[in-house]
């Protein structure tokens, strides 16, 4: 392969993505124009929801969808700590405690039965919300945690940003797209450049409720409003009705989301091929995620184990071969030990967290270079 560098994931931009962004630079708007809407409708519709909010990025989507849910100071929510930070960080904005129960061992995911055992041994209304995590594109059984939600009377916001493209099949046999807020009260997804949909940044929340969609995209300007006035002086007169932000979503990035879009269900294919293939060639010798029945995975990652994982990591990069390690988790960051998480009973994330680590995956991940990370990763392995 020579120095050709084979990333952990990776863009990929076409002629039809530049034009897009081109014409929107040559367009009377460049920010608050018509691509965002646009671009709300069309994830809204691919994902099935009702309501699609465009926001700046992630982080900043779950931060709002945590404010629309109006969580109050020193109350609690439950996550996993093998995520990306900001899965934890939007509870602790506003004001919260989280708490985080382990993960299944086999999918990587938020476990249930972590979960439940984790409010149970607390008093009735202990806990506000779940925030579970699509981890590596992984769709997490929604249903079942909306079960317990109910139970317990418990928000979820599913953070469903590794996994635009994936469902899981409920009870009734129906096909539930990651992210379609029907088992959740919202979902959040995100478009930074290694994700499925890259917007250079970016992300959306999709939900359900006409009220948190309403909440939603008063939160993410400012709080300011020109609907439901109290008063109204003139065509340039707004309210701001309560302390927001400014997380909007330009139309230059809308314009490229957009035609992302339109290549995700290919490109999720594609994934699931690449995916195949490490799998047959791992069956058997490595541990990698597995796949529950009536579940399909979207593959932002694909994450192996091994027991000399930094000796791995270092090989592999040696050959110019960027893997990349997801996630430390959450609970031992310097952040969340000074606040009490360093003694969390987690073995299974922490067991996880000691050997994983995530091969190149991304649509335009030639077979050959595959072949070529698949041997090396086995010639480390059987040396």
């Amino acid at each position: 392969m020579g120095k050709t560098i084979i990333p952990y994931g990776r863009q990929a931009i076409d002629q039809e993505d530049i034009d897009a962004v081109v014409n929107t630079l040559k367009a009377d708007f460049l920010t608050q124009g018509p691509k965002v809407e646009e671009f709300e409708k069309a994830f809204a519709d691919y994902i099935g929801s009702r309501y699609a909010v465009a926001v700046s990025n992630a982080t900043a989507g779950l931060h709002l969808a945590v404010m629309a849910l109006n969580l109050k100071k020193g109350e609690r929510v439950i996550t996993s700590p093998i995520t990306f930070a900001a899965s934890a960080n939007c509870v602790r904005f506003c004001g919260g405690e989280v708490w985080f129960a382990d993960i299944d061992r086999d999918t990587y995911t938020l476990s249930l039965e972590s979960t439940k055992a984790l409010i149970e041994s607390m008093p009735k209304g202990f806990f506000k919300g779940i925030i579970p995590v699509d981890f590596a594109g992984l769709p997490v059984n929604l249903e079942k945690f909306r079960e317990l939600a109910n139970e317990h009377n418990l928000w979820i916001i599913e953070d469903a940003c590794h996994a635009p493209g994936a469902y899981f099949t409920d009870s009734k046999g129906v096909k539930q797209n990651s992210g379609n807020a029907v088992y959740s009260d919202m979902s959040v997804f995100s478009f930074h450049p290694v994700k499925h949909i890259a917007c250079g940044e970016g992300g959306m929340v999709t939900t359900n409720s006409q009220t948190l969609y309403k909440s939603l995209s008063k939160l993410r300007t400012h709080g300011i409003t020109k609907d439901n006035m109290a008063e109204n002086h003139g065509g340039w007169y707004y309210e701001m009705q309560e302390l927001g932000y400014n997380y909007r979503l330009t139309d230059i990035q809308s314009a490229l989301g957009i035609t992302q879009l339109r290549k995700n269900s290919h490109g999720v294919i594609k994934r699931n091929e690449i995916a195949q293939r490490y799998k047959a060639s791992f069956e058997g010798k490595l541990k990698f995620q597995s796949l529950p029945e009536g579940m399909y995975n979207a593959h932002h990652l694909f994450v192996v184990e091994v027991e000399d994982r930094k000796e791995l990591y270092n090989h592999l990069r040696n050959q110019n071969i960027f893997a990349q390690i997801h996630y430390i988790p959450v609970h031992t960051l310097p952040y969340y030990k000074t606040i009490g998480y360093s003694d969390a009973d987690l073995k299974n994330s922490e067991t996880y967290y000691s050997k994983c680590i995530s091969l190149p995956m991304y649509p335009t991940l030639t077979a050959e270079e595959q072949e070529f990370v698949i041997s090396k990763v086995l010639e480390f392995t059987y040396a």
